[in-house]
């Protein structure tokens, strides 16, 4: 006679619960690139997946989930947070915060049956083909090319070779 296993619906995680309203948000506004703590807080708020709102989840799609923010205690990585306070689901080529090692999405076995077809949308369209980023978004992809014509006379092998000719100082002299 042991106590009776928790409904799936009420042993959602809070970080998961708060990934579930922002995937919700991306498959019905797929013309948005982001959303704000409000509204990603309402959206969970109305689907309603355990029952009530719990209180961890604002700080969760705030902090907690955050990627490219420093970690308070948890270190999620399944937000990413714009410049204009908005909010969207991390993808490939998001480089997060470097103390951030938790997992970007919710596990399969961990959510409710009805909200797993969010994480084969999230693996195969949101981040798969398309998603990577692009060169324009990217400055360290922008800096492709630049000062190359500094080095446009220079022979590289050329050069490797001056350079190594002196690692150890000057030749020793003959006795």
């Amino acid at each position: 006679m042991g106590a009776k296993p928790k409904p799936a619906e009420e042993s959602i995680r809070v970080a998961d619960e708060a990934w579930i309203g922002l995937a919700l948000m991306h498959r019905e506004h797929p013309e948005r690139e982001s959303f704000t703590a409000r509204e990603i807080l309402d959206r969970v708020k109305s689907e309603g997946a355990t029952g009530e709102l719990r209180p961890g989840v604002q700080v969760h799609i705030y902090l907690h989930n955050v990627a490219n923010i420093e970690p308070n205690s948890a270190r999620y990585r399944m937000f990413w947070k714009l410049p204009n306070d908005t909010y969207r689901l991390i993808r490939s080529g998001d480089h997060p915060h470097p103390s951030r090692k938790g997992k970007t999405k919710p596990e399969r076995d961990e959510l409710p049956e009805r909200y797993r077809y969010l994480l084969d949308w999230y693996e195969q369209k949101y981040c798969g083909e398309g998603s990577a980023v692009r060169e324009e978004d990217d400055p360290i992809l922008q800096m492709r090319g630049v000062g190359k014509e500094i080095w446009a006379d220079t022979d590289a092998d050329e050069y490797v070779r001056s350079l190594r000719s002196n690692w150890y100082g000057q030749e020793p002299l003959e006795k």
